[in-house]
């Protein structure tokens, strides 16, 4: 009988609310090795809220979060997951191969690549002993970007990455998901559609108003 590993994420019943009242929930899915995976829905739906829920940053009010079959746990999240938010967890006053050294040191470093290497792959070779705070916001985030292709996690968590590129930069996040899902990794993106990751028709969870919420089946 032939072994089928679990997703590399669950989310069962899984529901938040704050001050009482609900943001989004119940809320089922399932994202497997090699699938890309897109959360819309309009502003104030929950699709922030969501992520951080999902990589435990907010503990749901309902419902649970696995990780490879087991339980999510925040001493499993940080070789395991890779979250871009809004905020983009970088620091302003070191360099970006100063950033991403700091980040390998916290997460590991994935084979056959090193910071520099990121670096140039988001085309900000040259740019390696800039202070982050001489950079433009377009800049940090390709930075923030060159940090994803670094860490061991399989699962990517990314909140409106195509937020502050241009169009060479939204191809790049394109090209970066879909060498992602090819290497067996697997990324949920939140996006408000205007540049949705279209490569292979990923599927799509649509995150309603939480007053039309009810039970949503695990596609």
């Amino acid at each position: 009988m032939e072994f089928t590993p679990p997703p590399l994420l669950e989310a069962r019943d899984l529901a938040y609310a704050r001050n009482a009242e609900p943001v989004f929930g119940p809320l089922s899915f399932t994202l497997r090795a090699g699938e890309t995976v897109l959360i819309e829905g309009d502003n104030g739906s929950g699709k922030t809220t969501l992520l951080k829920v999902l990589c435990g940053l907010l503990a749901p009010s309902a419902g649970e979060v696995r990780l490879c079959g087991a339980p999510l746990t925040l001493a499993r999240l940080s070789h395991q997951v890779a979250l871009l938010g809004h905020a983009l967890g970088l620091k302003l006053e070191l360099t970006a191969l100063a950033n991403l050294r700091f980040a390998v040191g916290l997460g590991g470093i994935r084979p056959g690549i090193t910071p520099m290497l990121a670096l140039a792959s988001v085309g900000l070779g040259g740019y390696e002993d800039l202070p982050l705070r001489t950079l433009s916001a377009g800049q940090k985030k390709r930075v923030a970007l060159a940090r994803l292709l670094l860490v061991p996690a399989a699962l990517w968590l990314l909140d409106e990455p195509y937020a502050n590129l241009d169009r060479g930069g939204i191809e790049l996040v394109n090209r970066l998901l879909e060498d992602h899902a090819r290497r067996g990794g697997a990324a949920l993106v939140t996006s408000h559609g205007a540049y949705a990751y279209t490569a292979g028709t990923p599927r799509r969870i649509a995150l309603s108003q939480p007053s039309a919420l009810g039970p949503q089946p695990s596609p």
